[in-house]
């Protein structure tokens, strides 16, 4: 057994260490099965929001290729109205929009990727960034919100946090 302040090796029956002074806390039962149970999840959690960015980002880029080919009138003429004749023509509108939308999908994109990616190293940052990807899933109904709630509820909170903290020491 070692100190958790300054790694000094301790004996049994100690109630401080003698380098540092920092009280010896008693062993927390069954800890190394939380652990385990809890890198369980975090590994499910992590492959879930690569798998959501990257499929974000695939059918975000068909959405796109698509709406820009039906405003363009690749399927046939557009009706009259604010998207055929008049002063904001597609000319110019179209592309514009149409390059929001890409930058867009692709920073929610990246934002998901860079969540399950920091979740699958177990990285204190991943953890903080699924936090900030799950609150903006939140919006997604309904697969974005399941995703959210459950990133939430498996990250937020001391016992979570502490059982995180135990995955990054250990790895």
């Amino acid at each position: 057994m070692f100190c958790s302040g300054c790694g000094h090796e301790l004996t049994p029956g100690q109630a401080a260490c003698p380098r540092c002074g920092r009280p010896i806390a008693p062993p927390i039962p069954n800890l190394d099965f939380q652990v385990q149970n809890y890198d369980g999840k975090i590994k499910a959690l992590s492959i879930v929001w690569l798998v959501y960015g990257g499929l974000s980002l695939l059918l975000g880029a068909i959405g796109i290729a698509f709406t820009n080919a039906f405003l363009i009138g690749h399927f046939g003429p557009l009706p009259h109205g604010p998207w055929g004749d008049g002063p904001m023509g597609p000319e110019w509108f179209v592309p514009i929009i149409m390059r929001f939308a890409m930058v867009f999908i692709v920073l929610r994109s990246a934002l998901a990727l860079a969540a399950g990616w920091g979740l699958m190293q177990r990285a204190e940052w991943g953890r903080v960034v699924a936090i900030v990807a799950a609150c903006f899933g939140l919006l997604r109904i309904p697969i974005g919100t399941a995703l959210g709630i459950w990133t939430l509820v498996t990250l937020l909170g001391y016992r979570n946090a502490t059982l995180y903290d135990q995955l990054e020491t250990r790895m």
